[in-house]
C-alpha cells in the first residue's frame, strides 16, 4: 500500500471519487422527475463515500477510521442499490450503468480489504497492550 500520507495517498479514495464523477454523468440520464429526488440521492450517496473516507483518514484513532469506512460502504451499498433500482425500472440499460456498477463493487472490494487489515492491526495492537 505504501506510505498514507493523506487521504489522498488511498487508492480506494481515488476510486470512489471516480465512481461519483460516473454516478453524476449516469443521473443525466434520469427523467426531469427524477432530478430532485433520486438523482439527488444518488449523487449525495456516492458523494459521501470519498468524503467519508477522507474524514476517517483525518481522524486521530483506527478505530475511527474503521468507523468511516464503514459509513462509507454503507454509502457504496446504497450507490448499488440505486442503479440496480434504475436499471429494473428502465431509467438506465444495464450496457450504460455497468461502469458505475463495476466501479462501485471494486470500492466494495477495495474497502472491506482495507477494513478487514484495520481491524487485524487494531487485534494485534490491542495484543500487544497499546492504548486507542
Amino acid at each position: 500500500m505504501g506510505t498514507v500520507y493523506t487521504y489522498r495517498d488511498l487508492e480506494v479514495w481515488h476510486r470512489a471519487d471516480e465512481l461519483g464523477k460516473e454516478v453524476y454523468k449516469l443521473t443525466r440520464l434520469l427523467p426531469p422527475e427524477e432530478n430532485e429526488n433520486l438523482a439527488d440521492q444518488m449523487r449525495r450517496a456516492a458523494l459521501s463515500i470519498p468524503a467519508n473516507i477522507a474524514e476517517g483518514q483525518g481522524r486521530n484513532t483506527t478505530k475511527e477510521l474503521i468507523y468511516f469506512l464503514g459509513v462509507a460502504r454503507a454509502s457504496d451499498y446504497e450507490v448499488q442499490s440505486h442503479i440496480s433500482f434504475c436499471v429494473t425500472v428502465g431509467y438506465f440499460t444495464e450496457d450504460q450503468a455497468m461502469n458505475a456498477y463495476m466501479l462501485s463493487r471494486r470500492v466494495e472490494q477495495m474497502l472491506n480489504k482495507f477494513i478487514s487489515r484495520l481491524k487485524d492491526k487494531l487485534i494485534m495492537e490491542e495484543s500487544q497492550g497499546i492504548k486507542h
